[in-house]
């Protein structure tokens, strides 16, 4: 299937690792996995997710405030406690929780009234339910993946049977998630931990495509998937194809009372432009309370984040990948068009600011966001080298405190040379 354009031009969503782990605030599934808690611990917190101030409207406001386009939300972690009233299984909120309800429902109604595109997370693997643990990967890169209790089974003596049962609630409740919300994006995960033709990805696919064939679909399909999903760091080279880069705004996924080690907007908005800038989309990570409720420090950041967007907007939305590295120093979009470059300056430039191997004819460059103009010339050149465009600095009124971004129009489409120069 070829990518919903939605995709590409969203530039922004907002994850949101919410579940029964906020209550005591740690670590979202591994936290038992690991040893941190006991099962029995871990699972204790049940008693304690009330969900009693949550408001999927006011979460779409705030994600359309931060320039968001989508958002993807925890319908079912690696802990297997879903987020809504699930046929398949007894692990779930609506019944197990003083929340007492399905928490999906809302969340979809409430994006969809905002414009926003709905992604739900759904982990592959369950470690809680008695049937997972039944069979090996045949070819583990995690070496715990072949061992661990809550994955594999005792001895490596396997379970083809259960194997098959667990599957079937896996696709169950899929199917679930695709008939009641109808999703635009389904956000797998846990991938690891079984091959391919074990988890039957081919036919979980055609399920869900067959049911809602628009349904975007992450890389945690394996060869199903329609784009890469790096984490926590702006990957050097562009992933073929789309891409989103999973950012925490914080150090944690879910909310963690000890984590305050909040990312500045500042530093938001350098990894937003890295990301668009090699043509990605930032899927920025918030973790609310047991009560449903997003930190004010992350609310604050995204509103700042999302003032930034909307300053500059134009070199965000309805945008491609820049030019490649060592033609500007710093990030940079380009209009669909191709006709106009924006340049993304984190630091106050000084005297001037460069950019190598246009070959374009320059028409104006501007400041976006006040429309000062800039003076600009092209100093050097030999034969089919271009010279360098030099760009006067702006004035100091017209720098953003975030990141500055200037507009350079061109003549015609973009045209780079990328030799080595004269021998």
């Amino acid at each position: 299937m070829p990518m919903q354009p939605w995709f590409t031009d969203a530039k922004l969503g907002i994850f949101l690792h919410y579940g029964i782990y906020a209550v005591d605030g740690v670590a979202e599934s591994w936290s038992f996995y690991d040893g941190q808690l006991s099962r029995e611990e871990y699972l204790r917190q049940l008693n304690g997710f009330t969900a009693s101030r949550y408001d999927p409207r006011a979460w779409a406001e705030l994600f359309a405030r931060a320039g968001a386009r989508y958002a993807v939300l925890t319908a079912r972690h690696h802990d297997g406690v879903a987020l809504w009233d699930t046929e398949q299984g007894d692990l779930n909120v609506a019944k197990h929780t003083p929340a007492g309800r399905d928490l999906l429902a809302g969340y979809a109604d409430a994006l969809r009234e905002r414009g926003l595109g709905v992604g739900l997370y759904y982990s592959h693997s369950d470690w809680n339910h008695p049937d997972y643990a039944s069979v090996v990967h045949p070819r583990p890169t995690k070496e715990d993946v072949a061992t661990h209790p809550l994955v594999a089974p005792e001895g490596g003596v396997e379970d083809p049977a259960a194997w098959e049962r667990y599957v079937a609630y896996r696709d169950a409740q899929v199917g679930e998630l695709v008939e009641r919300y109808r999703p635009d994006l389904l956000w797998f995960d846990g991938e690891w931990e079984r091959s391919e033709e074990q988890w039957r990805m081919r036919e979980l696919s055609e399920k869900i495509l067959a049911a809602a064939p628009d349904t975007v679909l992450n890389a945690r399909m394996l060869s199903y998937g329609d784009y890469a999903t790096p984490e926590q760091g702006v990957p050097l080279l562009a992933p073929d194809g789309p891409w989103e880069l999973c950012l925490t705004v914080n150090d944690s996924w879910g909310f963690q009372h000890r984590d305050r080690n909040q990312k500045s907007v500042r530093l938001l908005v350098r990894y937003f432009t890295e990301t668009i800038g090699m043509g990605g989309n930032l899927l920025l990570a918030v973790g609310p309370r047991e009560d449903g409720t997003i930190p004010a420090e992350q609310v604050e950041r995204l509103e700042g984040l999302g003032d930034w967007i909307g300053r500059h907007s134009e070199a965000v939305y309805g945008t491609v990948a820049g030019l490649p590295a060592g033609h500007h120093y710093g990030p940079s979009t380009l209009a669909a068009d191709g006709r106009t470059l924006y340049l993304v300056c984190f630091d106050v430039p000084r005297e001037s600011v460069g950019v190598r191997g246009l070959r374009t004819p320059v028409k104006r460059v501007s400041v976006l966001g006040t429309g000062a103009e800039l003076p600009h010339r092209t100093v050097g050149g030999l034969e089919e080298v271009p010279g360098v465009l030099w760009i006067d600095a702006p004035r100091a009124e017209d720098v953003d405190e975030q990141a500055t971004v200037l507009a350079v129009e061109l003549e015609g489409e973009l045209d780079l040379y990328r030799g080595v120069g004269r021998d």
